[in-house]
This record gives C-alpha cells, structure tokens and sequence, in this order.
C-alpha cells in the first residue's frame, strides 16, 4: 500500500467537514492548520505559501518545513477552508486538517515505503550491474549476440518492475506538478529515467550492443538516499513537541480560600490562582512563591546544572522540578502564555526561517527543469521548420532529453552527501538535516553554550583537596544516599562503594548520618551550621555542597564542570581559521568567565535566557554573520534552530538534538572543528559537480541539438557524466585515521 491510499493518510476530506477544523475566536482572525504532502525544498514553501498569500483576506500563511504544517489565518468571512486547501491543491500540493496522530502514522509510513524503495533499488541495482560489466566485457571480446540480448532481456525484467515500484516517490510528484502546470526536479528525473528506460528497450528489441536500465536504476538509487535521509530528518524534528509537552504537566494541585487542596487540569488554573507543588513534583504554571523555601531544578531555562534556590517572591517556571521543601505558588501563567510555550514558539518560528534556506540542488533544479524542456522543444519544432521528417526531429528531440537527462545533476549533491556524511559517521559526527553541510561551509561564527557542550556533562569536584581522603570517601558514601543532582559528583569518591547505614535526606537540605557516634553531615550550609559569613562569601560564586563531621568545622566542596580534554585545542584552531568564537550561556558570571578565560575568548555573556539567546544569533545574523550554535541544553533549543546551522553533543537532551542539525559522539570537542573541514571540501566538491554537469551539457547539448548524436550515443555520454560525477564525490572522503570514540 502506498502513502498516497493509506487509510492512515486523511487526504480527501469532505469539504464540508473543513469547517469544523477553522478555530474562530471572537474578535480575532479565523485559523486553520493544514498538513502538506508533496514538499520537497524551500521552493515549495513559498509556492504554497504564496497562492495561498493571494486568497482575498488572507493575514498570514507560514509553512513549517520540519512538520509539514501550514498555519493560514484570515480575517474574511466568505473565505472557507475548502478554498485554502483547494489553493493548495492547485499549487500541487495535497492538504488535509493537521493532526499530529495521523500525521505521525503517515510519515510512518511514508518512511517505510521510502525504505522499501530504497531496498529494492539497490538490490535491483547490484544485480543489472553485474549483467552490464558482462556485457562491456563481451562487447570488446567475443560475446555472442543471443548471449548479449539475453542479458538485456534480464536487465529489462529486474529494471522495470524496479523502476515501477521505486520510482513511485518520483513520479507521484512529478505528476502532481504536471497537473498543477508546474515543473519541478521530480519532472525531469522522472522524464529521464523513463526516457532512459524506454530506449533501452527499443535498444534491446533491436539487438543493439548498449542498453541502460542500469544508469536509470543507479539514479534511483542515489536519489533514493537522499529521500530517506530527508525523511528520517523530519521524524526526528517531529519530536520537539512531545519533548515539551513531557516537561509541562497537565495537573495541578489548586488550593481553595480555605485552605484545601484538590487536583485539577491546568485548564481549568487561572492567574492569581493559588497551587501546591509537593516536594519533587514538575511545576505545571509560571507563577511567583508565596510560601516555602528551598530549591528547584530549573536547567532548562538556565541550562545550569546547579539548582535555583527560591523563597517567597521568586519566579519560577512550568517544567521546574521542585527538589525542596512543599512550595505554594500563586499562578501568573497556566495553559497559555508560560515559559515553555514561549520556548515551543521560538523554537517555530526559528525552524521556519532556517528552512527558507535554498540548496545548491534546488537552486540549479529552478533553472534547469524549464531550460531542459523548453530546448527540447524548440529542438522538434526547430528541426522541422528546416524540412526534416518528423521521425528525424523526434529521435533527435529524445537525443536532448537523454544527453540532458539529469543524472549528474540528480548526483551531483546526494552523491557528495553519502560520502561525506559517511566521512563524518567515522569521525563521531550525525548529520541530521539534508543541506546541513552546505551550511557547515558558510559558517564564520561559532557560538558555544557553555555548561554540558565545551565542558562535560557530569558534575566533578573542583577542590578535592580541601578534604582529606577519608572525609572525601565517607562524604561519598553519603552522596550515595541522595537525589540531589549535585551528589553524582561525590559519589564515584565512596570507598567502600555502598552507603552509610541509617542515613536519611531531608528534601532540599541535605543527608545525615549517624557514624561512630559521631552526626556526619553532607547538604546546604544551614544544613552543616556553616555561620561564618565571611566563609560562605569566600565561595558565593560557586555550585557547593558543605561537609560537616560532629563539631569540626564545616568544608566546603565547590562543584565545577571540567572543560573537555581537547576544549582550548579546538578554540585555538577555529580562531587560526578567522573564525569568531563566542561563548553564551544561562549559567552564572563566575564560571562562565573562569571558561572563558582558560579559553581564550574575549566574547562571552552569562545569566542568558532562551530568548536572550536567540537575540543574539539574530542579531549576528543581521549582521550577515554564518553562526554556528554548539549547545546541549533545552534551553539552547531555539538558538541552536535559529543559528544558520547547530551542532550538538550526544548527550544533549532530545529536544536540543532534534533542533540541531547534527549530533557529535564521545567526549572530544573535535568534531566541532572536523565537520567544518569536511563540509567544506564536501560543498565545493558539489560545486565542482554541478560545474561538471553544466560543462558536460553545454558541449554536450548544441552537438545533440544539431542531430549528429543518436539517442545510443546520447545515453553513453548520459552515463560517462553520471560515473565522474560520482567519481569525483569520493574525494569527498578525507584521508586519515577513522576516529576513537571515548566511552
């Protein structure tokens, strides 16, 4: 079964239903969002967004490129949906109501019919290649002609059914451009393969000595690839939402006049409301403490691994985890209108400015696809005007077509983009956006969060020495016993590994245990009895945890990130590059300039929010720089979208890795600087193969034009193209030693 006439796959709606999906709020302009099948590249964007622009009343129409999500808001009343999807439609595009459950199961599907495709393809591939290489060995020595149309005659039953059923993803396109009086790549692709196809065929019934069902397949193939991986890119981004949705609860506990306490939806939470949030329960509202002290886990805001002590007057934040004491809140945002949703929106509006971003292959493909049938055209009509018979111009007019078919061009970059994403794969790197690479070679600015991306994840501790050795391991041991998300860093110094026998937590202050009659104390300074102000000012400026045994004095362990091994390294070398480094991150002045320093970079800023983040990557971009945003956390979510091309370690959280456009494996920062070296040579191998196609044409095109090459001659030079074409992609493949990936 295929996407089209998958029942999963809503797309003929009945036009009166439409209606029911329009969200039409008094006062405000109606809105309705449409799934979009059929796009391709940012091309496709504006054509959509453009005939639907022209509907009378029309306010907004933006295309989301990663979900397939069409928002149309319009503000006159005889406007209907069913005239925005029909606008679509004409366009050449199939719309239908956004549903993120249908929309899941149809790109399900979508996905494994592209796998299928792609599978059969390249066994169909492999085999047809075999009968040729029998072939171009049998034509220079002594094959027979029974023999040689026998092998023909297999290629043509493997080829046909092959390209029948692999070709769908193309054609189907191809044909719905048609029918919308649009060309686009797929058009001809398509034309070419069947061209190709087609002659070989007539070629085989003639018993000529060279067919080509090989060449066909092959640029199935490869274009099949480059499908698949776009594909798989859009499944993963389809998860930022529900990575949101994870973090923002969808019950509150809402505390009446009286004092009493009942579980509500967030829907039904107003502002001004009053909440409970027990102790190490996720906060479902923005609102301000009115009662409680402790401390909360707020890393996706600040990104931060400490946590964010509050009292009554502070703001916290829906998706928080409270880690202290019970807390009662009274409610600024709930539904609508808190912090998350404000992340979800920029996050949005990023990704929908980002994918207006057009390729080399688009870019080339809006100008060949009319150029290539006009010529061929005016090759018919040409020929015939001078006198030639009809069969004469049309063989000639085929000749065109084929001797321009786009094999190369098709090849030209998703051969480049195997190859070097391979390259990449070997050096720890995953792309996970289609023209991700181009991006890489433009980038001039690198911009670095810093807690989790240029320093390890796990906490480690910065002054070890101030303990002694059985302090530190019983401290340890301790830490054993706690949820604090600061004790990992304590915890690999327990010695014997097991913890204290009787130790207990109190939430948000610390753990205690009794050990030879002596209280032993790991936690907050109240926690330890730490009075001296003096000491606690000493280490104002950094993420501690005191230790107290009995009545000796309170130590304090200062809690640090270490920067990664090859950190300074990698700054250096991006630096000699004329590369701008700067540093942004929603952890606290003190660390940040501590990095900053140890690093060499004269720009950093800290204490940034999400949208102070993705500010500044605007502003940059303004300033016509090429960022590159290398971050981990949610909070870098937006700015990693919204920077020109994102970067993210393996351990970042799902929703950082979805917005970025490639992932890095290990504890090394040196992928950073490898995927710029490779993305580089990568583009301008493409631009080399893209030269190499256009030369290959203009010589090529006016010999064909003028009738001296025969269709057989033309799908030779048609091959020859296609094979240094994918010659030169291999040189996209760095030498060297694969990489060692740090457990």
């Amino acid at each position: 079964m295929s996407v089209v006439d998958s029942p999963a796959n809503p797309a003929l709606v009945d036009s009166r239903r439409l209606d029911g999906f329009v969200d039409r709020a008094d006062g405000a302009p109606a809105r309705l969002e449409l799934a979009v099948e059929g796009i391709r590249c940012a091309g496709c964007m504006v054509k959509i967004e453009t005939a639907v622009d022209a509907l009378p009343g029309v306010t907004k129409a933006r295309l989301n490129f990663s979900t397939r999500r069409l928002a149309v808001e319009w503000t006159e009343a005889g406007l209907t949906a069913g005239d925005i999807v029909r606008a679509v439609e004409d366009a050449g595009f199939r719309a239908y109501p956004f549903d993120p459950g249908a929309l899941e199961a149809a790109e399900d599907l979508e996905a494994r019919h592209l796998l299928r495709c792609l599978a059969v393809a390249a066994f169909a591939s492999m085999n047809i290649m075999l009968l040729s290489v029998s072939v171009w060995s049998g034509n220079v020595s002594d094959i027979t002609t029974e023999t040689r149309d026998l092998f023909h005659w297999v290629s043509a039953l493997i080829a046909l059914p092959t390209a029948a059923y692999a070709g769908q993803p193309f054609f189907r396109s191809a044909i719905r451009a048609l029918k919308a009086g649009q060309l686009n790549m797929d058009v001809p692709i398509s034309l070419g393969v069947l061209l190709a196809l087609g002659m070989s065929v007539a070629q085989t019934l003639l018993s000529r000595h060279h067919a080509y069902f090989d060449s066909a397949v092959m640029l199935l193939f490869f274009l099949l690839i480059g499908r698949y991986l776009d594909q798989s890119m859009r499944r993963r981004t389809r998860a930022m939402a529900q990575n949101l949705a994870a973090l923002k609860a969808d019950r509150a506990l809402l505390m009446a006049n009286n004092g009493s306490v009942s579980e509500v939806p967030v829907s039904q939470v107003g502002e001004g409301d009053l909440v409970f949030v027990p102790a190490g329960e996720r906060l479902a509202v923005d609102g301000v403490v009115e009662m409680g002290t402790g401390e909360v886990d707020q890393s996706f805001v600040t990104g931060e691994t400490a946590s964010h002590p509050v009292e009554p007057g502070t703001t916290v934040y829906a998706g928080s985890l409270n880690l202290g004491a019970a807390l009662t809140l009274r409610v600024t945002a709930a539904q609508s209108g808190t912090l998350i949703d404000e992340v979800q929106g920029l996050l949005d509006r990023a990704l929908e400015a980002r994918h207006r971003y057009v390729d080399l292959a688009d870019r080339a493909a809006k100008l060949y696809a009319p150029m290539v049938h006009t010529l061929a055209a005016a090759t018919v009509i040409g020929w015939l005007l001078l006198g030639a018979g009809w069969e004469f111009s049309i063989v000639t007019a085929i000749a065109v077509l084929i001797i321009t078919c786009p094999c190369a061009l098709g090849l030209a970059v998703p051969a480049v983009q195997v190859v070097a994403s391979g390259a990449l794969f070997k050096s720890g790197v995953l792309l996970n956006a289609g023209n991700a690479l181009e991006r890489f070679a433009e980038v001039d600015t690198v911009v670095f969060d810093k807690t989790g991306t240029l320093t390890l994840p796990e906490p480690e501790i910065a002054n070890a020495n101030a303990l002694s050795g059985d302090d530190l391991a019983l401290a340890g041991r301790l830490a054993l016993s706690s949820r604090h998300p600061l004790s990992a860093a304590l915890q690999p110094h327990a010695a014997p590994n097991c913890p204290v026998d009787g130790a207990t937590e109190t939430a948000g202050q610390g753990i205690v245990a009794n050990v030879d009659d002596t209280d032993v104390r790991l936690g907050s300074a109240a926690f330890c009895g730490v009075t001296d102000v003096n000491l606690r000012a000493a280490h104002a400026d950094r993420s501690l945890m005191w230790f107290r045994r009995g009545d000796d004095a309170p130590v304090a362990i200062e809690i640090a990130q270490a920067l990664r091994c090859d950190a300074t390294e990698v700054v250096a070398d991006l630096m000699s590059r004329d590369i701008r480094v700067e540093i942004l991150s929603g952890d606290r002045d003190g660390p940040v300039a501590e990095a900053a320093d140890q690093l060499g970079v004269a720009d950093w800023q800290a204490g940034l929010s999400p949208k102070d983040k993705i500010a500044h990557v605007e502003r940059l971009a303004a300033e016509g720089r090429k960022v590159m945003m290398v971050g981990d956390g949610l909070n870098d979510a937006p700015a990693l979208a919204a920077a020109h091309v994102s970067l993210s370690p393996v351990t970042a959280v799902h929703l950082s890795q979805a917005a970025s456009d490639a992932v890095f494996l290990g504890v090394s920062l040196k992928p950073v600087t490898t995927v710029l070296t490779v993305s580089r040579r990568a583009r301008s191998i493409m631009g080399q193969n893209l030269g190499l196609a256009t030369i290959y044409n203009m010589i090529a095109v006016p010999i064909a034009v003028m009738g001296f090459v025969t269709p057989l001659i033309a799908a030779l030079a048609m091959s020859g193209s296609s094979i240094i074409v994918t010659l030169n992609a291999l040189r996209a493949r760095p030498a060297g030693r694969p990489r060692e990936t740090a457990a």
